[in-house]
């Protein structure tokens, strides 16, 4: 059995603490805790006003959903998904697969997943071929928006980036989503 099919036997037999998650990334598993109160508020009203924006597209905004690509598994925060999800299920029921969900979102938590949502999450879903991926962080420079676009699966990389600080808003440019504007009201103004 190859290392990839090793970690993916493991993650489904994994029993985990309450409030946690665990990832296939490269070449690890690795365990986070689910974040605060302003990280739920955040990722809850994103979900709220996206889920308006996409009424009649086919599309809906989920939370809480595994996302698998090949023997790679991530937990965003907000994926947006067919209203039927079970056209997107992995066929183990495992989670939604990437090829069905044209965007994803991570509300960053700071200490344990800074470098996750900036750093390996990008290259996780420009690989399974994600077409946007929005990272809201509130620690960076008072909070940005960042949108990634344009995955090449190849280099692992999305080919565009936009940064919008709080209080401006971050418009997503492609798929169901189109057109739709993070701004204050899912961010708040900028912060410290």
């Amino acid at each position: 059995m190859d290392p990839d099919q090793r970690l993916w036997k493991a993650w489904k037999t994994m029993a985990l603490p309450k409030h946690t998650r665990a990832e296939i990334d490269e070449d690890s598993i690795t365990i986070s805790v689910i974040g605060d109160l302003r990280h739920a508020a955040v990722g809850g009203g994103l979900r709220k006003v996206l889920t308006k924006h996409l009424r009649g597209t086919g599309y809906t905004a989920t939370q809480g959903r595994y996302v698998t690509a090949g023997l790679k598994v991530m937990k965003p925060d907000l994926a947006v998904a067919p209203d039927d999800t079970k056209a997107a299920e992995h066929h183990e029921g495992v989670g939604l697969l990437a090829s069905g969900i044209p965007l994803v979102a991570e509300v960053v938590w700071p200490d344990c997943c800074e470098r996750r949502d900036q750093e390996f999450k990008p290259r996780a879903y420009a690989s399974a071929g994600i077409p946007v991926y929005v990272i809201i962080d509130d620690y960076d420079h008072g909070g940005t928006v960042t949108v990634l676009s344009r995955p090449d699966p190849e280099r692992r990389a999305y080919a565009a980036s936009t940064r919008i600080p709080y209080g401006e808003e971050a418009v997503i440019p492609e798929g169901p989503a189109k057109g739709f504007a993070i701004g204050p009201e899912i961010t708040g103004e900028r912060r410290g």
